[in-house]
């Protein structure tokens, strides 16, 4: 059963690590927002998001879902132009100083629409909870299966908590604004070229 947490926490941690749009928006809420609570707000939207594909991809169900042709389209669409959008508000953003960065922040109900469409209308990240957490949870069962599927939502809620928390301290250092707009740029070409990666994998289909 250890071996079943151990599995499941490197798999995750594995999946989480890489600078994706889920991670950036995460961040960037974090550095922006004047205290660490009120980045709250995505950091457990995301870390909810994150249990329920991380659940669903364990229970089969996404599987199932993704297996009509014209869902999985759709989910790509709107998921594109979804990226597309963020990454155009993201660059455009330009915080001059620490005191103005702060009104760039996104009220509770913004961060959280915001940080569930990220996550759950991101087709890669989707697929990629299907293929790396599903398949690996397919080789236990019972206490084993429970045990691997919570060590990967520890590590979300983990992962999450600690992003905000990286980007707080990195906004409060960064008293010029200089660090948040070369974040806001790299966070921008993220969302887009995981859009590109998105109308790639849609049109090769």
């Amino acid at each position: 059963m250890l071996g079943a947490m151990i599995h499941g926490f490197i798999l995750a941690l594995g999946l989480i690590l890489p600078l994706g749009v889920q991670n950036v928006f995460v961040f960037n809420q974090g550095a922006v927002q004047s205290r660490f609570r009120k980045a709250l707000p995505v950091v457990i939207t995301a870390s909810v998001c994150d249990a329920l594909l991380i659940l669903l991809a364990v229970l089969g169900v996404s599987v199932l879902v993704l297996q009509f042709v014209w869902l999985k389209t759709i989910l790509f669409v709107v998921g594109i132009l979804f990226l597309l959008y963020m990454g155009w508000l993201t660059w455009k953003s330009k915080p001059a100083s620490r005191e103005s960065s702060s009104s760039e922040a996104l009220g509770a109900k913004k961060q959280i629409a915001f940080a569930a469409s990220v996550s759950l209308l991101n087709p890669h990240a989707i697929l990629d909870t299907i293929g790396v957490i599903g398949t690996g949870s397919l080789q236990y069962s019972g206490a084993g299966k429970v045990l691997f599927t919570a060590a990967c939502v520890v590590v979300s809620w983990l992962w999450f908590t600690s992003l905000a928390a990286a980007g707080r301290l990195t906004g409060s250092l960064d008293k010029s604004g200089r660090i948040m707009i070369a974040l806001n740029k790299v966070s921008a070409v993220v969302m887009w070229g995981t859009a590109l990666y998105l109308l790639v994998t849609l049109i090769s289909k």
